[in-house]
């Protein structure tokens, strides 16, 4: 098949959920022998030019990409407050110049499936049905509502005034495209529900975000135990919200109770308010990290302290792939299936977090039973090919049906 991706960031390198998820993906429908075109924004944020992509990976995949800013300033969110029905958020994925690109791609070459990877590219479905025959798969990375929904619970004052009005506009936008799809792609069963209760009665396949194992190899050649470690974008709100509840309100407790045990801290683009709040006995903040594995691998007990998101958190399946053993929210392991006290640690209230970080450190027959069942876990739900291969045929399906 002739497979062709729409995404509001250059997938490389792959340092964040969205961009783990779209070329997972992509290399999976490649090693199966299709034929893989990326279209992608090139934003401010995600700027990664042609010539930083690897060789090997440009030859496998034929990367598009579009100069979009996707900005965000404090006039142009005020403007768009005032005089616009659509969220922020969205708007600034709304372009000219990608809309050209993608008309001039589709003149040029034909889709068998084109998938828009997320919410913010639906607005595109019009062109597409305009000058192409393929069959239009939206991959539901979210329920994106539901990010902006549980963080404005957690917020106050005007934060939590304008994240409230954010959510019923992101919510009205995403309900404007129900069924405008030829069919969806959950990336978690429960998202693939709520869509369904959202309004969708187009085909629906869940496929999950898969893994490759010949890059995440398990050792404890280099660990420290006990030590507790958390990884992730440091410039996602809930990423934020989360650890810093976790600071304030668990680390003090755990601290006391383990004045010897370090707290390690990686992730890309911290804000500097962020960093000073960091600044606490043993906790070791070490920013954006060269391997991720590696540091991964090097620590003992993974601490997801998440308290609003939606989707699947990919860095749980990578450290579940790794072999960590896990202190997780409910929320934070929402999509994935693990089961409390089989694979991972579910704990949400502070007395929990400390109890089960002291059952890891204590019990070191629970710490090792999770860390093998963690592997065993994902090696059997999470098979990138496996996956990749299922949803081809559902592809395959649709379009000889």
């Amino acid at each position: 098949m002739r497979i062709l991706q729409l995404t509001n960031k250059v997938p490389w390198p792959p340092t964040d959920g969205g961009a783990i998820a779209t070329l997972t993906l992509s290399k999976g429908f490649f090693i199966l022998g299709h034929q893989v075109s990326i279209l992608a924004m090139r934003t401010e944020k995600h700027n990664t030019r042609l010539d930083e992509i690897p060789e090997h990976l440009a030859a496998q995949i034929d990367f598009n990409l579009v100069d979009v800013p996707a900005r965000i300033t404090f006039w142009g969110g005020l403007v768009n407050f005032l005089f616009s029905d659509l969220p922020y958020i969205a708007a600034r994925f709304i372009s000219e110049d990608y809309s050209r690109a993608l008309i001039k791609l589709l003149k040029e070459k034909e889709f068998d499936v084109i998938q828009l990877e997320g919410l913010y590219l639906c607005p595109y479905i019009p062109l597409i049905k305009q000058y192409s025959k393929a069959l239009i798969a939206y991959r539901a990375h979210n329920i994106e509502y539901e990010i902006w929904e549980r963080s404005s619970k957690l917020s106050g004052g005007f934060r939590r005034i304008y994240l409230s009005i954010l959510t019923r506009r992101i919510k009205k936008f995403g309900m404007s495209y129900i069924n405008e799809w030829d069919v969806l792609v959950s990336i978690t069963e429960r998202d693939g529900e709520m869509l369904d209760k959202l309004g969708n009665r187009k085909p629906r396949i869940t496929s999950q975000t898969g893994i490759d194992f010949s890059t995440l190899v398990p050792t404890a050649k280099d660990l420290e135990f006990p030590s507790l470690f958390h990884i992730g974008s440091l410039e996602w709100g809930p990423n934020q919200e989360g650890l810093l509840w976790f600071i304030n309100n668990v680390w003090p407790l755990i601290y006391r109770k383990y004045p010897e045990l370090k707290f390690y801290i990686a992730g890309r683009n911290a804000p500097g308010w962020l960093a000073q709040k960091l600044k606490l006995a043993n906790v070791v903040f070490l920013g954006e990290i060269e391997d991720a594995y590696q540091f991964m691998n090097s620590k003992a007990v993974m601490i997801v302290p998440l308290r609003s998101g939606s989707g699947m958190r990919i860095k749980i399946v990578e450290g579940l792939a790794l072999g960590k053993a896990i202190v997780s929210t409910t929320i934070g392991v929402e999509g994935i299936a693990a089961e409390d006290h089989e694979h991972i640690l579910i704990a949400n209230e502070p007395h929990e977090f400390v109890h089960a970080v002291s059952e890891l450190i204590e019990n070191k027959a629970l710490y090792k039973k999770l860390c093998k069942n963690a592997v065993e876990f994902i090696r059997e739900k999470f098979d990138n090919l496996a996956i990749v291969s299922s949803l081809v045929d559902f592809y395959k399906k649709q379009l000889n049906g």
